[in-house]
């Protein structure tokens, strides 16, 4: 993966930390989806890192499913954490915890990791601050979000429009080599219509979602390439008029500690022993 620009990546979150609650109908989703998982797991957390927890609504989530566990948020934007008070909050960079190793029983990254330059890092850190057994549970965007406009700019403009983004399997590999165990992973394309252009491009600026490729135009877009982008999208409208836009949503999580017998992994599908979900009992021996 290329380096990402960092400092324009900041600077993104920097301005849109005060309008992005009300415009992170994506993050929510993606973040009730992600949260929900944790009622299929045996796990009574005491201690919690959310990784770029940004204005806190995953923390507050959090505690309210884990009332007695301390929370952390950690996010290395402070014009988020800024907006977050009453809470743990931590401003550093996921890829670099300031954190003791065996520190916390489980680790949630909503979309944070698209923003890393090597989510191996972020896992191999990860793997070294949960406690045994311990739970990483994460999502991320993987390489179809965006295609449509992806493909709309590749006929006008050979340069990286849009953001690139992981394969689910190199997220898979990246995570045994940290060291976890029991990996699953699985995606969900989800769709979002749009009736404007612009409205898209708005949404994107308010998350701090747009283009951050190190090789990334510079300078304002011509008109006439511009139009012509335009002509492309609007080629791509389905029969009610309106653009659909992918997200691709790559949803994982994986266990440290001694790996547990019975694990399998065929065909993309994890199979792995019932005692490790809520409510479930070993077989009788």
């Amino acid at each position: 993966m290329r380096d990402l620009d960092q400092i324009q990546l900041r600077a993104a979150y920097a301005r849109s930390a005060a309008g992005f609650d009300t415009t992170d109908f994506l993050c929510a989703e993606t973040r009730a989806r992600l949260l929900e998982r944790l009622g299929l797991v045996t796990l009574e957390p005491t201690a919690i890192l959310d990784l770029g927890g940004g204005t806190g609504a995953g923390v507050r989530e959090l505690q309210k499913r884990y009332p007695e566990a301390t929370v952390v948020n950690l996010d290395w934007a402070p014009a988020m954490l800024r907006l977050a008070p009453g809470q743990n909050r931590v401003c550093a960079n996921a890829q670099q915890l300031p954190f003791a190793d065996a520190s916390f029983d489980l680790v949630t990254a909503n979309l944070s990791l698209p923003g890393c330059d090597l989510p191996e890092n972020v896992f191999a850190e990860a793997q070294r601050v949960l406690r045994s057994p311990g739970l990483l549970l994460f999502n991320t965007l993987g390489p179809d979000t965006l295609k449509e406009v992806r493909k709309a700019w590749a006929g006008v403009d050979p340069r990286p429009r849009v953001h690139d983004f992981v394969d689910m399997h190199n997220v898979g590999d990246a995570l045994v080599q940290a060291g976890f165990r029991e990996p699953v992973m699985d995606v969900d394309k989800l769709t979002i219509t749009y009736q404007a252009i612009d409205r898209l491009l708005a949404d994107l600026r308010s998350l701090a979602a747009t283009n951050r490729h190190p090789e990334r135009p510079r300078g304002l877009t011509p008109p006439s390439l511009w139009a012509r982008f335009l002509a492309a999208a609007d080629s791509r409208r389905n029969a009610a008029g309106a653009l659909p836009v992918t997200v691709e949503l790559i949803t994982g999580q994986a266990w440290t500690g001694p790996a547990a017998r019975g694990v399998q992994m065929a065909d993309g599908i994890a199979a792995f022993p019932v005692e490790r979900l809520r409510g479930g009992r070993p077989p009788s021996q």
